[in-house]
């Protein structure tokens, strides 16, 4: 496979995201910026580029674990606080989680997941009233694409600066940018289950899954194509039915028609438009 396909001028992309952050938050009227910071590579990336962008005083950055958290992933994000100098706070979700546990006798291990991902994003929510900024996301496009994520959980945010780089390209721009050495070497992993990894989750790794979406997406590979330069067609299959399945998570609520105007149809307020 051709690892140069999705190489990016880290530079470049940088001053992008960059302009972006300080457009779209200034736009909606902010200057200040929360996010949850985990201790992996992804939010570690999205914190330097909102510190960066706006100023390590106005990004806060939120460690949230729970009794089952890794230690490492609290040390690793504290790395990050203390190289960026930016604003934090620790708040433990056991209580929320485990109340919530208590009262769901059945609740799966997937299920548990779910609620503690929806529980950090309420404590990010909530901190960025009082912070006065936006909620900045933290998931890169192969997450997006394949829906590894927990809808309304670390999926939501106001503004996404890493949601069109593949997870190969977050590695490249965090090298580049100076997150810690821990982090960018450690196994991704949404630190939800002890042991837990993302590609043990998956089935693959992250750099064969880009590999594929970068011709499946970007280059318009058909799935003849696709076989034609190596894929299997098991691996094939597997990414295409994840990628249709997740739409909903990547689409904003159906709205369906009934009045003349109707959001999301024909109502799509531009805010540099009018109505």
């Amino acid at each position: 496979m051709n690892n140069d396909l999705l190489h990016i001028d880290t530079e470049v992309t940088q001053l992008v995201l960059s302009k972006f952050l300080i457009n779209e938050i200034g736009k909606a009227g902010f200057h200040k910026a929360v996010l949850g910071l985990s201790g992996g590579i992804d939010s570690a990336l999205s914190c330097y580029l909102a510190a960066a962008a706006l100023g390590a005083e106005n990004v806060l950055a939120l460690r949230l674990p729970y009794q089952s958290s890794s230690p490492e992933s609290l040390a690793h994000a504290q790395l990050v606080i203390d190289d960026l100098d930016v604003a934090s706070a620790t708040v433990d979700i056991t209580g929320i989680v485990n109340a919530l546990e208590t009262a769901t006798p059945d609740m799966t291990p997937h299920r548990k997941g779910n609620v503690m991902a929806r529980a950090r994003m309420t404590v990010i929510y909530d901190r960025s009233v009082s912070w006065n900024g936006l909620v900045i996301g933290t998931s890169n496009k192969t997450e997006l694409l394949l829906g590894y994520g927990t809808i309304f959980g670390d999926l939501a945010s106001a503004v996404n600066p890493i949601g069109d780089l593949y997870k190969t390209q977050v590695r490249q721009l965090a090298q580049a940018i100076g997150v810690p050495e821990p982090i960018l070497n450690k196994a991704p992993s949404a630190d939800l289950i002890p042991g837990q990894t993302d590609e043990d989750d998956l089935g693959f790794t992250y750099t064969e899954a880009d590999q594929l979406l970068y011709r499946m997406l970007d280059e318009r590979f058909s799935r003849t194509d696709l076989i034609g330069v190596g894929f299997e067609t098991a691996i094939i299959d597997r990414i295409q039915q994840m990628i249709r399945r997740a739409q909903y998570k990547r689409a904003l609520p159906i709205i369906p028609k009934i009045s003349a105007r109707t959001v999301g149809h024909d109502f799509r307020y531009l805010r540099d438009w009018g109505t």
